[in-house]
């Protein structure tokens, strides 16, 4: 798959970044990481310039965040999860527990769920499902993903930049930290849940 990327990213430049970022929110098992690399490393031996990869970057996020977006706001949580439930979901790697972890997120922390979960592994592409089942407004949905995805892929493409042609070795790091992310969010995940439950028993009583 890397080669793949990195033969797309050689053909066709800055669409090729385009183009892969976006694949890579409707597939969240591409790695994004590989792609905004390399695209930083490419800026040290070809044309293309580390502020250009990063807007083409950023357009490519903004479009799969908007599509999942709107099947979030078509579909509804009950239907995703059933959807997640079927082939769909196996193919994409999608769960439809993910379904209930993106909503419970988002319905805490909202506006920042989608901030901040653009720099989170699979969560970048996830939590535009919630956003959209709760229909959320759409011009302020976008300049949060653009904010968030925008930061994200600019310390990508300047590591790459950075690096020149041992990019790769940048790779082990990152994969760490997304590790380290998903981990940190299952428990937040967790946790919430928990305390939901926790206060519901006592507001019986």
């Amino acid at each position: 798959m890397q080669e793949t990327m990195i033969s797309t990213i050689d053909s066709f430049g800055y669409f090729g970044i385009f183009l892969l970022i976006f694949i890579e929110y409707i597939f969240p098992p591409i790695p994004s990481e590989v792609v905004l690399l390399f695209g930083g490393a490419l800026t040290l031996s070809t044309s293309m310039n580390a502020p250009l990869v990063i807007v083409f970057a950023t357009l490519g996020s903004l479009a799969g965040a908007i599509s999942l977006y709107g099947l979030g706001r078509a579909l509804k949580a009950e239907r995703l999860k059933a959807l997640f439930s079927g082939k769909f979901g196996r193919v994409l790697h999608l769960k439809p527990e993910y379904v209930d972890r993106s909503i419970g997120w988002f319905s805490r922390y909202q506006s920042k769920a989608v901030l901040i979960c653009r720099c989170i592994p699979l969560m970048r592409s996830l939590i535009s499902i919630p956003a959209g089942c709760n229909e959320m407004d759409i011009p302020l949905f976008l300049l949060l993903t653009a904010v968030g995805s925008a930061a994200w892929n600019t310390v990508l493409v300047l590591a790459g930049s950075f690096l020149g042609s041992a990019w790769e070795s940048a790779l082990p790091y990152v994969n760490e930290y997304s590790i380290v992310a998903i981990i940190v969010f299952s428990l937040a995940a967790v946790l919430y849940v928990a305390w939901k439950i926790r206060k519901k028993k006592k507001d019986r009583h």
